[in-house]
């Protein structure tokens, strides 16, 4: 079944994903650079006892995703929206997984809210602060735990980072190209990601801008032994 793909990608986010070195953004964005892990996988799997209002968040991107790829599933949970992902990454390209997941994203974020955001929120030193304060609350049904850490921006020490402990998602899916092309990549409009997935963790960092993807190290990472995608679908979760 295909899904109805947006000819054009639309970022329905906080910012335009800047994909050339130099080109300043007006909003907040991230950046991934990637490092291999040591054993191939990562040795303990946390457990999540998830909110009512986590129930509904993850409910809620799960059915985005499914209706922007156009397959259904019968699952709960973060696990609906693991499978959901894996199907997506099953049928599609690694171009038409990054469309569906901003199809996706438009469809769970409003656009009438995310330019409020923009307008209330503009690019500033305490809109990146309190974009990556918001992060670490709001997000974690999604990503795991986080924390805010200091980077330097334009001279400056500021608390923009946000620091994914062991990223959830990475976690769960147990595979590198669902992790790149179902949320690096797509997520950029959002926040710019510095993984790393020797011990699967994440960094956001607002206001900074990601490489382009010919040199984006995230792009030249092999993927797990054990990639759940890989070995239930038998595809190149990379391409």
């Amino acid at each position: 079944m295909e899904a109805n793909i947006l000819a054009q990608s639309r970022i329905p986010t906080l910012c335009l994903a800047q994909w050339k070195l130099g080109r300043k953004s007006k909003q907040p964005c991230v950046v991934g650079v990637l490092t291999r892990p040591v054993t191939g996988e990562a040795a303990e799997t946390n457990v999540y006892k998830d909110s009512w209002f986590d129930h509904i968040a993850i409910n809620h991107l799960s059915k985005s995703v499914q209706a922007a790829t156009g397959l259904s599933n019968s699952k709960s949970g973060y696990e609906s929206l693991v499978e959901a992902s894996t199907m997506a990454s099953k049928e599609f390209n690694h171009i038409q997984q990054q469309q569906v997941v901003i199809q996706a994203l438009d469809r769970a974020f409003p656009r009438p809210i995310l330019l409020l955001i923009r307008t209330l929120l503009p690019q500033s030193k305490f809109a990146r602060e309190y974009f990556a304060v918001f992060t670490t609350l709001f997000f974690a049904w999604l990503v795991g735990p986080s924390e805010v850490r200091e980077s330097e921006i334009n001279g400056r020490r500021e608390k923009n980072v946000v620091h994914i402990k062991k990223c959830r998602f990475l976690e769960e899916s147990n595979c590198i190209g669902m992790c790149i092309n179902l949320c690096k990549m797509p997520s950029q409009s959002f926040v710019k990601d510095s993984l790393d997935f020797e011990d699967m963790s994440c960094e956001m960092i607002f206001g900074q801008d990601p490489p382009e993807s010919n040199d984006d190290p995230a792009l030249k990472q092999p993927c797990y032994k054990l990639c759940k995608a890989k070995k239930n679908h038998a595809t190149n979760c990379l391409s």
